[in-house]
């Protein structure tokens, strides 16, 4: 397959399938995103390493720092946790009896960056310590874990943090339970139930409910601080992301805000969150946003790796999203992409973006086509002022029954429309971040925009950006 296919400013594996992303830590300047990846299709999944200086968009790899032993049959997913100068891996392992937590360490965060020519090879500087959470009290199977800080005071969010809070996953694959465990010191940890829900959560059914991740951001239209839940459901052979506001209390979600999509795309699944060594960000700044990257692979458990184009034309599937920063106004999410990265399309070989300020009254649009090098339509995006709709129907490479998908726009925002193109990805952000849509797509050759309007749309201020150009 040609170069262009893989993305530069996305994090992909050099070979083989990534299944998801495991852990993101900013350090400093440098950002580390672990991932879960099969070397070959039929490998036992392991976790690896990538990092970045100052923007997250252009990675080097690194060696793997997980991988299967004694006996177990995969490492899967976790969280990795920022702890003094390093970062403490929590992550799922599998074995024929089933699923544990367990525990590792990296004692310093810059030392983990080392590169070796043997591909298997696992960093030295990440040890297994042990197994923190197992079959105990009825529950079996733990897996998935998300862990944060707990608070000092239940009632009182503004008095900072004491002990950590573990939201894990239990039970059979095909019948998963979240659960909520309680630590003093992050070590051991205790179950305190499993997690419901008070209030109208707006989901069509708790069940297949999995990888949970739990952050936290103030709202910055009542200035309160709340819990964000994202959950992926499993829903016949598709994942549907997407996010909770309110206040976890016990293992009690008292919800403020129902379930809600968070990508409207053909492809983002199973978001993770982005946690920041001590140091890095002022302890003010903290809950002002949140950084998210997801999976481009809405499949989920029914991906099958091996149909993947890129897979057979070049030896690796899956990428994950561009970073995301999260805020919360008025009980809603808004993303936007990652400061930098006008600059870093300037700085890459093929990617482009094009970035719009629009008038779309009724009954009016403005539709941007994605032209390959050929001058085929590979994918459209149409703002109609109340609605965002894209397609990738028309293209050769993708499911003609891949139907177009819309969402809605409130109309008090201002009509904002954000595209972004990196190899076999187009990011697609709307309204100031009202609405994402993230797809795979592939492209032939370097992509171009033809940008057309009807009825009384007009484009107040659009701009281009290339290989080499700058600007806004």
């Amino acid at each position: 397959m040609p170069v262009q296919y893989r993305p530069e400013l996305h994090v992909t594996a050099e070979t083989g399938v990534l299944n998801a992303p495991a852990g993101v830590v900013r350090d400093g300047s440098t950002w580390h995103v672990f991932y879960q990846f099969q070397p070959k299709v039929d490998a036992p999944p392991r976790w690896g390493h990538v990092v970045a200086d100052d923007a997250p968009f252009f990675f080097s790899e690194c060696d793997d720092v997980l991988a299967p032993a004694g006996g177990e049959i995969a490492v899967r997913a976790g969280s990795v946790l920022p702890n003094g100068q390093g970062a403490d891996l929590y992550f799922t392992s599998v074995t024929s009896a089933g699923t544990a937590v367990e525990l590792a360490r990296i004692d310093e965060l810059e030392s983990s960056c080392s590169v070796s020519d043997e591909p298997s090879t696992i960093d030295s500087s990440c040890r297994r310590l042990s197994t923190v959470v197992s079959d105990h009290e009825g529950w079996t199977n733990f897996r998935s874990p998300c862990v944060v800080r707990g608070w000092s005071e239940v009632d009182n969010r503004e008095a900072g943090h004491e002990g950590w809070l573990m939201l894990a996953v239990t039970g059979e694959v095909e019948d998963p339970t979240p659960v909520i465990l309680t630590s003093p010191d992050s070590r051991d940890w205790t179950v305190v139930g499993p997690l419901t829900f008070e209030g109208e959560h707006g989901l069509s059914s708790t069940t297949h409910m999995v990888a949970p991740r739990l952050l936290r951001l103030r709202d910055e239209v009542d200035g309160v601080i709340y819990d964000v839940l994202l959950l992926t459901l499993e829903r016949d052979g598709a994942d549907i992301s997407g996010y909770l506001v309110g206040q976890l209390h016990g293992s009690t979600f008292s919800v403020t805000t129902g379930f809600t999509q968070i990508d409207h795309g053909y492809d983002f699944t199973r978001p993770r969150n982005v946690y920041y060594s001590p140091g890095t960000l002022p302890d003010e700044q903290r809950l002002d946003q949140a950084v998210i990257f997801g999976l481009l692979n809405r499949a989920g458990r029914a991906d099958q790796p091996a149909e993947h184009l890129s897979l057979k034309e070049s030896d690796w599937a899956n990428v994950l999203s561009l970073p995301r920063v999260l805020t919360l106004q008025g009980g809603l999410i808004y993303q936007t992409p990652f400061a930098g990265l006008p600059e870093a399309i300037s700085q890459s070989t093929r990617a482009r973006g094009w970035v719009g300020l629009c008038e779309i009254p009724a009954e009016s649009m403005v539709e941007v086509e994605v032209r390959d090098e050929d001058d085929r339509v590979c994918f459209t995006v149409c703002h109609a002022g109340s609605s965002l709709t894209i397609d990738r129907s028309m293209n050769p490479y993708h499911d003609a029954e891949d139907k177009p998908t819309s969402v809605s726009l409130r109309e008090d925002d201002s009509d904002t429309l954000s595209i972004f193109v990196d190899g076999s990805v187009v990011e697609v952000f709307a309204d100031g971040g009202q609405v994402a849509m993230a797809s795979r797509v592939y492209i032939k050759g370097s992509p171009k925009f033809t940008v057309t309007t009807t009825g009384e749309a007009h484009v107040e201020r659009a701009y281009e950006h290339t290989p080499g150009s700058t600007g806004i």
